[in-house]
């Protein structure tokens, strides 16, 4: 786990995204990465978890502006509990603060490429450690690989600085602000026999989806 800085000072702001700001349009690291965003979004559709002010996002810029630079980072799956805009004005990036809240969730899905998720260098671009960390102050990072269904779970903590949460004696994680158990299930789907990220209520049952 990356330590976090203590002695520099960052200036954030908020900003929406210039019109003529080029976005990065790197294609995803993992032909799974959709597949495995859109698992998690329907679970909670299908349970009627995602009322109208909540957005859920993959791969799609989310930005600050640091020390008067743009950052936009794009994680593969994030969840904000309460969008403050409508729909239509969240064009090409999010930013929080002006737009809705700040994402309780990110998630990050690990491949064979590089893609420094525990990247936490603080300059210009920064790290996506740093950023969700440090910049977003996101209440939970989350890291998973799939091929091995290993799931990593940092939490916020009281001096803003991710620490690592042990799962419960099922093997699931329960997250504050959303009201689920997030865990790992092995099963099918899409013609895909591996590892998924599903959730689970407070009576312990696993949110379906459509197929199911």
């Amino acid at each position: 786990m990356p330590r976090s800085p203590t002695t520099n000072t960052y200036t954030v702001t908020w900003d929406i995204l210039p019109e003529d700001f080029v976005l990065p349009d790197d294609p995803v690291d993992n032909i799974n990465q959709p597949s495995l965003a859109a698992a998690l979004t329907e679970g909670l559709e299908l349970a009627g978890k995602l009322p109208d002010n909540v957005l859920t996002t993959t791969n799609y810029g989310i930005c600050a502006t640091l020390n008067g630079k743009v950052v936009v980072k794009a994680p593969d799956w994030s969840y904000i509990p309460n969008l403050r805009v409508p729909r239509e004005r969240v064009i090409r990036s999010y930013t929080p603060q002006i737009q809705g809240d700040v994402p309780l969730i990110v998630m990050e899905f690990l491949s064979d490429t590089e893609g420094g998720e525990y990247s936490n260098k603080p300059t210009h671009p920064p790290g996506k450690w740093f950023f969700y960390e440090q910049v977003l102050r996101v209440p939970y990072y989350i890291i998973f690989e799939p091929d091995a269904g290993a799931l990593e779970l940092y939490g916020l903590n009281e001096i803003g600085q991710y620490r690592v949460q042990e799962p419960d004696d099922r093997g699931r994680y329960w997250l504050e602000g959303i009201n689920l158990s997030l865990g790992v299930w092995q099963g099918k789907r899409e013609n895909r026999m591996s590892y998924w990220l599903r959730w689970w209520n407070e009576q312990g049952q696993l949110l379906l989806w459509g197929t199911e």
